[in-house]
């Protein structure tokens, strides 16, 4: 039976990964590690409590004790758990600092004490900075953060991969871009663009809404990863993308339209410090070396996404809160 350690497994894309896993790979064993922390949330794998094939350890990762005993049970490591939001980086980034670079940090040590198959790293495009023009960053292009969260990203990432030359840790990074689909939390754009939608309350773009995101349904990001901890190789770093471009406008106005809301919702703000104007990856080394290809066009995901959250107010509605719902949450305390 192959037994992975999930960090971060009760937020967005680690929760959506854990299914994918437990669905397609009947061997499969997993240990999830959650702090629950601001962006857990126990409802995301309910279902799954009971399950011989699924158990749950509360758990800080920056715990090297527990961590360590845990990392002893598994084959592979795959790591989620990280503070994302941008908006709460600029805010604190200390926090950022803790979880994001001493808690990697944690578990590599861990890591490389045991014998695990392989350590898989999940980063972001952000790493990279605003990619220019018309180009897409390849996996060989320079790191550039421009916000306190995608600096702890890359950080993290360059201790991975020295963990991997010094000490010959199997390592292997997914970077991918903008992740969308069902359980995220409701600060990030496309959900609280829906819930705002739904609620009636002004839709909130930053600057003018020109900025560029390349879109991914969360699904077609976890077949991706588990083709790594299958297939990937040791010291490879593996851009994930769909080639879904599109300006923060855009996507606003294709939700409204998939709501039947008035285009009148949408109110321009103050662009937060540091907002980088287009995110863009080369994924032909994945599609190439192992096969992968999204399966989700925009449309059909974001579809499947805005009656996800129309189905499930039950589980959006209790996370809901001033600051997550601010027009421009970076100048809010959290």
């Amino acid at each position: 039976m192959d037994k992975l350690l999930v960090t971060g497994g009760l937020g967005f894309i680690g929760s959506n990964f854990i299914r994918e896993r437990i669905e397609r790979f009947p061997e499969s064993y997993i240990i999830n590690v959650d702090s629950m922390s601001y962006g857990s949330n126990p409802l995301n794998l309910a279902d799954l409590e009971g399950s011989r094939r699924y158990r749950f350890e509360k758990c800080d990762i920056r715990d090297n004790e527990k961590i360590s005993k845990l990392i002893q049970l598994v084959d592979v490591v795959v790591h989620f758990a990280a503070q994302t939001h941008v908006d709460r980086s600029i805010v604190n980034p200390s926090a950022f600092l803790e979880s994001n670079v001493i808690g990697t940090h944690s578990l590599l040590e861990a890591s490389r004490k045991s014998n695990i198959r392989r350590f898989v790293q999940i980063s972001t495009d952000e790493v990279y900075g605003t990619a220019p023009g018309n180009q897409s960053f390849d996996e060989n292009s320079k790191l550039n953060p421009s916000s306190p969260y995608s600096a702890s990203k890359a950080a993290a990432d360059l201790f991975a991969i020295s963990y991997n030359k010094t000490y010959g840790l199997p390592v292997s990074i997914l970077r991918c871009t903008n992740n969308f689909g069902r359980f995220q939390f409701p600060e990030k754009f496309i959900p609280k663009c829906i819930i705002r939608a739904l609620l009636g309350r002004k839709v909130p773009i930053y600057g003018d809404g020109s900025q560029v995101r390349d879109w991914i349904y969360v699904e077609d990001f976890c077949e991706a990863i588990s083709l790594v901890v299958e297939r990937g190789s040791s010291g490879n770093i593996y851009n994930v993308s769909a080639g879904n471009e599109a300006t923060n406008i855009e996507i606003v106005r294709r939700i409204l339209a998939l709501l039947q809301k008035p285009t009148e919702l949408i109110q321009f703000v103050e662009d937060r410090p540091g907002h980088d104007a287009r995110y863009s990856l080369d994924s032909s080394f994945i599609k190439e070396g192992l096969g992968w290809t999204p399966r989700r066009p925009l449309d059909e995901a974001l579809k499947l996404t805005t009656n996800w959250y129309l189905s499930n107010k039950e589980w959006w509605e209790p996370l809901l809160d001033g600051k997550i719902l601010s027009p421009t949450p970076w100048k809010e305390k959290w």
